[in-house]
């Protein structure tokens, strides 16, 4: 008796293999860009809520800008960054919303132009992240 495989089992093995890689990798890639999505979304939440507290504890006004590639925090008027993260597109997230910044006062609201919607979209996963002048914010999927 011979040890071993045939090649029409090992092609019929590797036909079962390729089908199920098949099946599953549409499905890995659904769930990696919603968490993707999901990641840059609570990113934007949580320097949302730095910027806010940095204004309180600081006792002044700070500026957030929220753009594609770049999540910043400044001064107003001021040519250097406080503290800066990598935007959403860093994970190949695309981010539509406004471009202007959110002015926090030292009491924690934001003034003037401060309602925001910014949308979060990689293949099908999408988030929206609502901010209320207030500075409530809302994530909705």
């Amino acid at each position: 008796m011979r040890r071993g495989v045939t090649l029409l089992e090992l092609t019929l093995v590797l036909a079962i293999i390729g089908l199920l890689v098949g099946i599953a990798i549409p499905r890995f890639q659904r769930v990696a860009d919603s968490l993707a999505v999901h990641q840059a979304a609570l990113e934007i939440v949580s320097a949302h809520r730095r910027a806010r507290m940095s204004a309180i504890l600081q006792n002044r006004e700070l500026e957030l800008t929220i753009l594609e590639d770049t999540l910043a925090i400044r001064v107003p008027g001021a040519p250097t960054d406080l503290w800066h993260a990598v935007g959403p597109d860093g994970q190949g997230v695309t981010l539509t919303g406004p471009t202007y910044g959110l002015i926090f006062s030292p009491v924690g609201l934001t003034s003037g132009v401060s309602n925001a919607t910014y949308r979060l979209s990689r293949g099908a996963a999408t988030r929206t992240i609502i901010v209320s002048r207030l500075g409530r914010l809302r994530v909705t999927p």
